[in-house]
């Protein structure tokens, strides 16, 4: 079936190839709201690849087919399970300044998995990261859940985060994710995927 080939670490990085943004020798500079912009791009990049079948050695690859992105449609749970998905959307909260929601999702995703050893040194970090009033990437929280996750992330536990973690999650999938199925850079991307399927 045919699709297109994301690397899983360079998802982030839609302008991360060099020979993608020179033009005329010299190099384009990011604009803030260039998501679409920068996802066309890079599939513009990858579709000589795709078209010869050159995998690159050094990550690893996985297909993206138009029905893995339909059914990011169906569900926040659905799209966050992808990889890819997680990638796409990313992009698309940076592009909306909210990229801090899902850093902070998956940021608490990985908590959960973490030995019980290694709990305290993660936990002061998401908390300094995501939680604390000055934080960098503040989370958007109100004042009794963030004193709550604060004494919780003091004597850390897997669970010290849930709350937080599903207030945002609800965040996500009330405000942000409806708007990126409606995005014209989700919409251009399941129309490209279709028509190459149809090919």
């Amino acid at each position: 079936m045919p699709g297109f080939f994301f690397p899983h670490n360079n998802m982030t990085e839609l302008n991360g190839k060099e020979d993608c943004k020179l033009a005329e020798g010299k190099i384009h500079k990011k604009k803030q709201k260039a998501f679409g912009a920068d996802l066309k791009n890079y599939l513009k990049c990858m579709v000589p690849h795709i078209e010869s079948g050159i995998k690159t050695s050094n990550s690893r690859n996985v297909m993206l087919s138009a029905e893995e992105v339909i059914q990011w449609s169906q569900s926040l749970e659905k799209l966050l399970a992808s990889q890819s998905g997680q990638g796409v959307f990313r992009e698309f909260l940076k592009s909306e300044f909210s990229e801090e929601n899902i850093e902070f999702w998956l940021a608490c995703e990985d908590y959960k998995k973490t030995k019980s050893d290694h709990l305290h040194g993660k936990a002061e970090r998401i908390y300094e990261e995501f939680v604390q009033s000055d934080a960098i990437k503040q989370i958007n929280i109100d004042y009794q859940m963030r004193e709550a996750t604060a004494k919780k992330a003091q004597d850390p536990t897997h669970t010290s985060f849930d709350e937080a973690q599903r207030t945002v999650y609800i965040l996500m999938e009330r405000d942000s994710y409806p708007r990126f199925l409606k995005s014209k850079a989700y919409l251009n991307l399941l129309n490209q995927l279709q028509t190459n399927t149809s090919k």
